[in-house]
C-alpha cells in the first residue's frame, strides 16, 4: 500500500533533487471561484516524472548494467535526467510513436535511446528482455511503489501550497501520478481523473470494475497512451478517485492555446488535459467548489506547438 508516511519519506529523500513547482490562481469563465494551477510542467525534465525517477534511483543499488526503462517519452526523459545527475548510465526504450521532441530530450541527458515497437507495451517488452539479460535496474513508469510514492509528493507539496481545495483534476495515462496523489489526499479532496476519449484506460477500468486493456490513439497518446492502468494505482482508484472525465482532442488543443494566450505556458497535449476538462465544461464545478488542476507536462517542440495557432 502507498501510505502518507511513505510519501513523506519520499519527499525528504528527493527534496534536493527536484523543484518545488509553483502554484498560480486563475479565473476560468463559468467557474465561480479562482482555480489553482499546479505548474508541474516546470519540473526538471519537463514533467512530474522526475519525482518518481529520483525516488526510485536514490533507493536502488545500480550495478554495471546501469538503468533501463520503457517510456512514451516523459518518464524516459526523467529517468535519463535523474541517471545523469546520480552518475548512472541509462538505456531508454521508447515506441515509434514517441514525439521527436521527447526522444531528443532523452538523448540530451546522455541516455542511450532504443526506439522500437508500435506502442508503449511493445517497448516495455523489449525493455524487460534487456533487463533480464543485462542486469540493469528497472524504473517502471507507473506501476511500482517507489514511482507512486515519488509522484505522491506532488500532492503533499500542493496541500502545503494550496490548503482547502475541494477538488483536484489530474490527467491519467498509466495512473502513477493520480494514484500517488490520491494516496496522499485519500478522502480529504475529491480526486477527478481526466482522460482523452481515445485513451480512456481508467474510465474503462472503473466501468468494468477491473483493469481492462484499451487501444490508445489520438493527440495525447505519447504521454497518456498506456493500454492498461497500473495494478497498484487501480487499488487506490477504487477507494479514492471520485470519477473520471473524458475530453476530446479539440478540448486539449483549446486548453493548450488558452494556457499560452493567458499565461504564456507551453504545454504538451497530456500536460494540458486536466485543464481542458475545466475549460471545456466536461467537468462542471458546483457553486463554491474550490478546484485545483495539475498542469503536468511541457515536452513538445515549438514547431508542433506553433501549429496550434496556424
Amino acid at each position: 500500500m502507498i501510505t502518507r508516511d511513505a510519501i513523506t519519506r519520499a519527499a525528504a529523500r528527493i527534496a534536493n533533487h527536484v523543484r518545488r513547482t509553483p502554484v498560480v490562481s486563475v479565473t476560468v469563465e463559468g467557474v465561480e471561484l479562482p482555480v489553482t494551477l499546479k505548474l508541474e510542467l516546470l519540473q526538471h525534465a519537463g514533467s512530474f516524472k522526475s519525482r518518481g525517477a529520483f525516488n526510485t534511483l536514490l533507493q536502488a543499488s545500480v550495478g554495471h548494467g546501469g538503468v533501463a526503462t520503457a517510456s512514451g517519452g516523459n518518464h524516459g526523459a526523467a529517468v535519463a535526467y535523474a541517471s545523469r545527475q546520480l552518475g548512472h548510465k541509462a538505456k531508454i526504450f521508447v515506441p515509434e510513436i514517441s514525439s521527436p521532441a521527447k526522444v531528443s530530450r532523452i538523448a540530451s541527458y546522455g541516455a542511450e535511446v532504443v526506439q522500437k515497437g508500435a506502442n508503449y507495451s511493445e517497448a516495455l517488452a523489449l525493455c524487460e528482455a534487456w533487463i533480464a539479460t543485462s542486469g540493469a535496474t528497472s524504473v517502471h513508469a507507473y506501476d511500482a511503489e517507489a514511482t507512486l510514492e515519488g509522484q505522491g509528493t506532488l500532492g503533499r507539496e500542493l496541500e502545503e501550497q494550496a490548503p482547502g481545495l475541494d477538488t483536484l483534476l489530474v490527467a491519467v495515462g498509466g495512473g502513477g501520478l493520480i494514484g500517488g496523489i490520491a494516496a496522499w489526499y485519500q478522502s480529504g479532496v475529491k480526486i477527478v481523473g481526466v482522460e482523452p476519449q481515445t485513451c480512456n484506460t481508467l474510465h474503462a477500468a472503473m466501468a468494468a470494475g477491473e483493469r481492462v486493456a484499451v487501444k490508445p490513439s489520438g493527440l495525447a497518446t505519447d504521454s497518456l497512451g498506456a493500454s492498461t492502468v497500473g495494478k497498484l494505482m487501480f487499488e487506490i482508484a477504487r477507494d479514492h478517485i471520485a470519477q473520471v472525465t473524458l475530453i476530446s482532442d479539440d478540448d486539449i488543443r483549446n486548453a493548450q492555446r488558452h494556457l499560452w494566450r493567458e499565461m504564456q505556458l507551453v504545454t504538451e497535449p497530456g500536460g494540458a488535459a486536466a485543464f481542458a476538462a475545466l475549460l471545456s465544461g466536461a467537468y462542471k464545478p458546483q457553486k463554491g467548489e474550490r478546484v485545483g488542476v495539475v498542469v503536468c507536462g511541457a515536452n513538445t517542440s515549438m514547431d508542433v506547438f506553433g501549429q496550434l495557432f496556424t
